[in-house]
Order: structure tokens, then sequence, then C-alpha cells
């Protein structure tokens, strides 16, 4: 390995531990028992919406894409199982 190399190296190493090192220091606030008291609450609504309205907004996206894209896909099957006569 070349002197630069090494040197490289050794910055890296540095600086990994400082980034390591320093991210320890911050404190957050550990929020895993607020969500499970939600998420486990016996209220009868499904897991997928206990989040809130950016899940339920997600969900809906998420069907709605889903559906558009079995409409787009049986579209193409019937379009290629029936090709225009010239």
């Amino acid at each position: 390995m070349s002197g630069l190399g090494v040197r490289g190296l050794r910055a890296f190493q540095q600086i990994s531990q400082r980034t390591f090192s320093t991210a320890a220091c911050r404190r957050m606030a550990n929020k895993v028992p607020e969500k499970q008291k939600i998420f486990q609450a016996d209220n009868g609504m499904p897991v997928h919406l206990k989040g809130g309205v950016m899940d339920a907004l997600l969900y809906r996206l998420t069907m709605s894409l889903t559906v558009a894209g079995a409409a787009y896909v049986i579209y193409e099957l019937v379009t290629i199982a029936l090709p225009k006569k010239k």
C-alpha cells in the first residue's frame, strides 16, 4: 500500500471512531413503550391503521396502486390476446 493509502485509512478510522463516539453522547427519548401501547391496544382496528392518518393514507395509496396495476395488467393481457387486424 502506498503512503497516501495508509494515511487515508488512518483518517477514515479516526473519523469513524469520532462519529460513533459522539453519537453515543446524544440522548434520544425511548419511544418504543409508547408505540407498543398504541399498537398492542385491543380497540378493533387493524394494526396497519393504528399509526394514524399517515398510515391510512399510505394504505389507501397502496391499495389504489395495486388495483390500478392489476387493471393495467389485465388490459395489456387482453390487448396481447386479441391483436388488431390489419
